[in-house]
């Protein structure tokens, strides 16, 4: 891992919480002093102590070691707030609908940013009976290629995993608006108005 506990966040999520050091002492069964020692920098938390300090903090674990806290504000699951991550390590693709914190292979992974589709990622569209057949102009070569493309609606997300010296293309059921996205290994994120 490469982030570990800072003594401002732990400082910062106990003031939050609104407790003196003596109190989130006595949540985990630690000293005042050693609480007061992790926030000035002169200790850090042993491990066997980071999930009862997230609980009494109020934070995931992952939230306590990468000091943001995540805030659910979708009183309703929307998709088209969808988020999309990727794993530079394992290539794992992972979806949310809203702000989360997502962690693979031991690190924080952000959340990709959409630009446009760009040239040389044109997407061509085309109705076969009930679906579309899309299919992205893009070499699919072991080390340029495209990862997935994926169709977000208001009630459904349908992600097609694509792979190196396959091709570039998918069905997907026939809809009647929202965003298609597709991910180059060097590119990035793309998206753009489905259909068109």
């Amino acid at each position: 891992m490469d982030t570990y506990i800072t003594g401002a966040v732990i400082r910062r999520l106990r003031e939050e919480c609104g407790l003196t050091q003596t109190e989130l002492g006595e949540r985990i069964g630690v000293s005042c002093k050693t609480v007061s020692k992790w926030e000035t920098a002169k200790g850090l938390p042993d491990i066997t102590l980071i999930e009862p300090l997230a609980a009494a903090l109020g934070v995931s674990v992952l939230e306590l070691m990468s000091g943001s806290t995540v805030t659910n504000r979708n009183t309703s699951s929307n998709l088209l707030r969808s988020g999309f991550y990727v794993c530079p390590l394992c290539g794992n693709v992972i979806h949310s609908m809203g702000e989360a914190v997502v962690c693979c292979c031991g690190i924080t992974l952000p959340r990709l940013e959409a630009e446009e589709i760009s040239e040389g990622h044109e997407v061509e569209i085309e109705q076969v009976e009930d679906e579309h057949f899309i299919t992205v102009r893009h070499d699919m070569t072991k080390s340029h290629y495209i990862s997935f493309i994926a169709l977000v609606t208001t009630d459904r997300m349908q992600l097609v995993k694509l792979y190196p010296e396959g091709n570039a293309e998918t069905r997907l059921p026939r809809c009647r608006r929202g965003t298609l996205y597709i991910f180059c290994n060097r590119h990035g994120l793309m998206k753009m108005r489905f259909p068109k």
